[in-house]
């Protein structure tokens, strides 16, 4: 049959690769066939495999799929078999048994992975729907290769699946869209979703305290079901989706060519009727199209499709990279150095003037005070940086020490505490010496106080420096409180009075002389 296929195509004026795209096949598996007379062609795939069988017929395709991806599990050739002949009726264990004796006949060795998971508790109906992301490489018809995202989704009970594909990374955006295509192809949701812990919708775990990105809590909020987010390094809590994702890559997108993305989905959804909700689930022994028709009843009702902008009343959020900057519209935008910190929110809040021309406003929190402001960019790929929010380079790091150590009174404790610094952070002198440097600039006044309780403490950091400080500055605004000896201040220290500095203090900076 392959072999009268690939003739006729070619008689038809088809191409080689023309030819290897129609037929699933690979091109060196067309020229092999096209050098065949019938009688070779014959002799190739009538090497004796003991008595008849039913799949005798479809020899000579499942053998050439194997030659061509060895990996191929029975399941996908059964689904293959399926896509080109849909009433062809043969089960699952027929498929698996020739597909073994065509391996053993032809020498085709498959090399098995096997990950190892713990089992869980069986969810009761409509309790629980799990959610994850994937990505794989295709080729085109155009023989180029291109990657492509999924969002994967599976009832817990059930194990009914659904998907959606994109030719982009996925936003937190196209993950509410594909949230409420979910709910219209169940027909209801959930009491809670599990999810991995990604960045699309989590900001941090904090201890059992979820932090959400501002746009999908939101979402949460108007949906009202109850987020579960694995702990890192946890696969069995969220196994289901662990394994619907290996079978999609593994099953539906192994090996299939792209055209284009509307006929990709298409394709995906008839996988899930033909293959991926309708094929007995190794674990329930039942098939998931048929216990969804059971566990549908029990799902909450789901209203039409939200407003995207209903979900997201909030300012937007953006990440901080390590290079501090941010990410808006294809180019990057500076913040102060010292933005990003390591075991810290790296989140910002953006906001895009109405004036003309428009310009991006970055701010810590809503409300909080501006931290860095840039006109947008149209163009692409740029970094748009403010001089401002680099490092001084003008001078060098024992220049800049001496200038902060200026800055205090007392200035032999300063110098023992920079130095300090120093010892600890060899790498990050310069960075631990900006924030400080902010911080001499933002709280002056207590700056003296700040550095006795660093020194007492043992709090050689720049980030203890900031925190102390940020500490004294709000308790001085509560008038006359009095502080505790052994809390901020020395013994002799009962109230909040304002620091002042020596003239010598002054010219220093200016440059003068005592």
């Amino acid at each position: 049959m392959l072999y009268l296929n690939i003739k006729a195509l070619y008689k038809r004026k088809f191409k080689v690769a023309q030819i290897a795209k129609e037929l699933k096949i690979s091109r060196p598996t067309v020229y092999k066939y096209l050098e065949m007379t019938f009688d070779e062609a014959k002799a190739y795939t009538e090497l004796p495999m003991g008595r008849e069988k039913k799949l005798d017929s479809y020899k000579d395709w499942i053998l050439a799929w194997l030659e061509e991806y060895p990996h191929l599990s029975a399941a996908q050739i059964h689904d293959w078999l399926l896509e080109r002949y849909p009433d062809l009726a043969v089960g699952g264990s027929t498929v698996r048994s020739y597909v073994k004796d065509i391996r053993e006949v032809y020498q085709i060795e498959k090399k098995v992975i096997v990950r190892q998971y713990e089992a869980i508790p069986e969810q009761p109906m409509g309790k629980q729907l799990q959610v994850d992301w994937g990505e794989t490489k295709q080729k085109t018809t155009e023989s180029t290769e291109i990657k492509l995202y999924f969002i994967a989704f599976v009832l817990a009970h059930s194990r009914q699946k659904y998907m959606e594909w994109q030719t982009r990374p996925f936003t937190t955006r196209d993950a509410i869209r594909c949230h409420e295509n979910a709910f219209q192809f169940y027909g209801g949701g959930t009491e809670e979703i599990v999810y991995d812990q990604d960045h699309l919708i989590t900001v941090s775990e904090n201890a059992g305290q979820l932090l959400l990105t501002a746009e999908f809590q939101s979402y949460v909020n108007e949906r009202k079901f109850k987020v579960y987010l694995c702990r890192r390094a946890d696969p069995e809590s969220k196994g289901m989706i662990e394994n619907v994702v290996k079978y999609i890559k593994g099953n539906f997108a192994d090996s299939r060519v792209f055209s284009d993305i509307e006929d990709w989905n298409q394709r995906a959804l008839q996988w899930l009727m033909r293959t991926g909700n309708y094929q007995v689930h190794q674990t329930t022994k039942k098939r998931p199209a048929e216990v969804f028709l059971v566990e549908k009843q029990h799902l909450k009702p789901v209203s039409s499709l939200l407003s995207f902008e209903s979900t997201n009343n909030q300012s937007i959020t953006r990440s901080v990279s390590k290079d501090n900057t941010i990410r808006y519209k294809s180019n990057r935008y500076s913040v102060p150095l010292g933005t990003y910190q390591t075991n810290a929110d790296k989140h910002v809040r953006i906001e895009v003037t109405s004036e003309e021309p428009p310009r991006l406003v970055i701010r810590k929190e809503e409300e909080s005070e501006i931290i860095a402001e840039h006109d947008i960019s149209l163009e692409k790929g740029k970094l748009i940086q403010n001089r401002n929010h680099t490092r001084d380079r003008s001078k060098g790091v024992e220049e800049f020490k001496r200038r902060l150590i200026s800055f205090f009174e007392n200035q032999t404790q300063a110098a023992a505490y920079l130095d300090e610094i120093s010892r600890r952070y060899p790498r990050y002198r310069r960075d631990q010496f900006a924030i400080i440097h902010r911080v001499i600039q933002q709280y002056p006044t207590v700056i003296e106080s700040v550095l006795t309780k660093c020194m007492r403490e043992k709090l050689f950091s720049a980030n203890d420096f900031r925190d102390i400080a940020q500490h004294i500055n709000t308790l001085s605004q509560e008038p006359l409180k009095e502080i505790k000896s052994y809390d901020i201040y020395p013994a002799n220290h009962g109230y909040f009075k304002t620091s002042t500095r020596s003239l010598n203090a002054y010219t220093s900076i200016l440059g003068g002389r005592s």
